[in-house]
């Protein structure tokens, strides 16, 4: 949590200085602010740093699409970072495949927040994919090689590989 904050403060162009904290056991994100109580969770703190980096675009435009990026930020909450074990990987990465089916970020045609995020939270499991468990998920991956690329994004974070291999040459 923490340390997505950090890398969403830079991609935001924001100085740094904000101090983050943990909360209980499940590690909840908690931002100190200099005035009035702190704020809490993952969603909360990130939604706030768009807000002062005024890059609200990155929440959606139109009511519909804000709905559809705080469905997909408490996704990323909810069932990503509550999973626990393969069988849930697998269902996570099996739904995003199918909503991805069409679309070229999760809110439809537009870059959001809930596409920085999931990328955060799904680059360690898609760091240990095999090739085959890529192509498994097609759309997952060409969403997620996507995002890696796009200007800001990744940082420090490694660059995950994704082979494209022809099944069919031009040679008869």
């Amino acid at each position: 949590g923490a340390e997505e904050l950090a890398l969403l403060e830079r991609l935001l162009g924001l100085p740094k200085g904000n101090k983050y904290g943990v909360q209980g056991e499940r590690k909840v994100p908690v931002l100190q602010t200099n005035n009035g109580p702190g704020l809490t969770g993952l969603m909360t703190i990130a939604a706030h740093l768009v807000k002062q980096a005024r890059k609200d675009q990155l929440l959606g435009s139109t009511a519909e699409e804000k709905a559809v990026v705080q469905q997909w930020l408490e996704y990323r909450v909810t069932r990503v970072d509550g999973r626990s074990g393969k069988d849930d990987t697998r269902i996570i990465l099996k739904d995003l495949n199918i909503h991805l089916e069409d679309k070229v970020y999760l809110a439809g045609n537009i870059f959001t927040l809930a596409d920085i995020l999931m990328y955060y939270g799904l680059h360690h499991v898609m760091a240990d994919l095999t090739v085959q468990e890529k192509e498994e998920y097609l759309n997952v991956s060409r969403w997620f090689n996507h995002i890696q690329h796009y200007p800001g994004v990744r940082q420090h974070l490694s660059n995950v590989i994704f082979i494209k291999n022809r099944l069919y040459t031009n040679a008869h």
